[in-house]
């Protein structure tokens, strides 16, 4: 029922591993075993794009990333990418972001960049899965810690209206150009964070949800449009976090076993309190193969009792 969606997510993650060796669509084809003309059908049905538009923007991306981080010329990096010669570059590089190459180098303006496409996800594998004896799960057990984040910023967008990651995307949230504009901030994350991140906030008891980055305190780079930035004091924070595990076949437990840990647990056990004064909130670090996935509460130290 689900065939196609991993085969194009397959297409998804071969493009990914070949961008600097400007992939063609005949050599993916060959790769699934299908017409060139076929995958071109079926990506386009279940991504919204071409896999020529796709391949170009994730290579832009990419380019742009190296002018960001790198003093590599232009030249060389065009090249590396595919194209032709700095010119074509440029005129993809502005087509794409409204900006030249160099003075997006200079800038470092926020821009939205194309992110990885996802349209296999642990949905698709448990339906695939379902009827059949499938592998066991190997959820592991939840570790417990108190971490402290130095104060900071962060950047993005709280909406009161939505009060987890799915209902925030189905409220007229984009998907693509925000996750997109954040990568291109990546190069600013506050130290010993993973990137992007969401999280939960309250406003007169009411809980809303958050999608954006920690920045260093001392940050005074642009802020995307559309966007917020708000100061965040140091604190101490307990993490429930569950190791890295296979994000298709067990995400859906692993972020109920946290979660169910993390709604109940009384801090006082370990000598604190909630503490959500001054813009402090809760965070959801969602990075399943590299890091697994942790909800972060604010807390600080009880007082002690007489």
């Amino acid at each position: 029922m689900y065939e196609w969606n991993e085969m194009v997510q397959r297409m998804i993650d071969w493009v990914d591993e070949h961008l600097d060796a400007t992939p063609s669509l005949l050599a993916i084809s060959q790769q699934l075993g299908y017409s060139p003309y076929y995958c071109t059908k079926q990506f386009h049905a279940l991504t919204g794009m071409t896999l020529r538009e796709y391949v170009t923007m994730r290579r832009i991306s990419g380019v742009a990333l190296e002018l960001r981080d790198t003093e590599e010329r232009i030249l060389d990096i065009a090249v590396k990418y595919g194209f032709s010669s700095q010119e074509a570059l440029t005129r993809a590089f502005v087509k794409a972001f409204n900006i030249t190459p160099n003075a997006y180098r200079k800038s470092k303006r926020p821009i939205p960049l194309a992110i990885r496409q996802e349209v296999y996800t642990p949905y698709h594998y448990a339906m695939k899965e379902s009827g059949s004896m499938g592998a066991i799960s190997s959820i592991q057990y939840v570790e417990v810690k108190v971490e402290k984040i130095p104060a900071h910023k962060l950047v993005g967008i709280w909406d009161l209206k939505s009060n987890n990651y799915g209902s925030f995307w189905s409220n007229g949230h984009d998907c693509d150009d925000i996750c997109g504009t954040l990568a291109s901030l990546s190069g600013r994350v506050l130290p010993g964070q993973l990137g992007q991140l969401g999280g939960w906030f309250y406003e007169n008891t009411k809980k809303g949800y958050f999608y954006g980055l920690a920045m260093p305190e001392e940050d005074e780079g642009l802020i995307p449009e559309g966007m917020e930035l708000r100061p965040v004091p140091e604190s101490e924070y307990v993490v429930f976090h569950h190791p890295p595990y296979d994000y298709l076949k067990d995400n859906p437990a692993v972020m109920q076993a946290v979660e169910a840990m993390a709604w109940n647990f009384d801090p006082r056990t370990i000598g604190y309190v909630w503490d959500y004064e001054g813009n402090k909130q809760e965070y959801q670090r969602h990075f399943p193969e590299g890091y697994g996935y942790a909800v972060v509460r604010p807390v600080k130290r009880a007082p002690i009792q007489p």
